[in-house]
């Protein structure tokens, strides 16, 4: 089963830019659907999201926030299907 995974992001981000990198690293090897959401580009999700990107669900849940690594992704990712 593939896994579902959306980050909320912004522009000029450095740890979204981290954890982006991170995912399609795992992705490189792991079946998954990414969708990015710039939290800027609605005041809902500016306000919802805002202060805490990057986060990131894996299929509809929370499942980080701020930083990720390779592995606890991985892990994540193993646990989901």
């Amino acid at each position: 089963m593939k896994a579902e995974l959306v980050i909320y992001t912004r522009k000029d981000c450095c740890l979204c830019d981290e954890m982006k990198t991170v995912i399609h690293q795992v992705a490189a090897h792991t079946p998954l659907a990414l969708e990015e959401i710039d939290v800027d580009g609605s005041p809902e999700t500016q306000e919802k999201y805002g202060s805490e990107v990057p986060v990131l669900f894996i299929n509809g849940r929370k499942a980080f926030k701020y930083r990720l690594s390779r592995r606890e992704l991985e892990k994540k990712l193993a646990k989901r299907v």
